[in-house]
């Protein structure tokens, strides 16, 4: 059986140039790399890594977009929600949930949910 080793997802995007600009210095990725004859970025923050794509012809998307959220596991979500809560639009403030966590959701550029969560148990330890 293979054994995944992996996960970077694909985000469409009308425009390149802005949605790494969102990335870069909204969240605090990297780009790693860029081809502009491909229409491709990719970039990273700490072990997430992200492509930034404008759909090609075989693909062929009505509109740019995604039925779903993405979630971002993180350390010291409420220090992350303090300054993302001035940089980007809010889908949801944060707030501690009753399965355990303490998250909150902006939108990006390009309407994509980027959901931010810390298990309620993690928080204020300091190891």
């Amino acid at each position: 059986m293979s054994r995944f080793t992996g996960f970077r997802p694909m985000l469409w995007t009308a425009n390149l140039d802005e949605t790494i600009g969102f990335y870069i210095q909204t969240l605090g990725f990297e780009l790693l790399g860029r081809n502009d004859e491909w229409h491709w970025a990719s970039l990273r923050k700490d072990d997430v890594y992200i492509m930034i794509a404008l759909p090609n012809k075989d693909e062929n998307p009505d509109t740019i977009g995604f039925t779903g959220s993405f979630y971002f596991n993180v350390d010291k979500v409420d220090e992350l929600w303090e300054d993302l809560k001035i940089k980007a639009k809010i889908c949801y403030e944060i707030e501690t949930f009753e399965w355990g966590m303490r998250e909150f959701a902006v939108y990006d550029n390009n309407g994509y949910i980027l959901q931010f969560g810390e298990p309620v148990d993690n928080i204020g330890n300091t190891e």
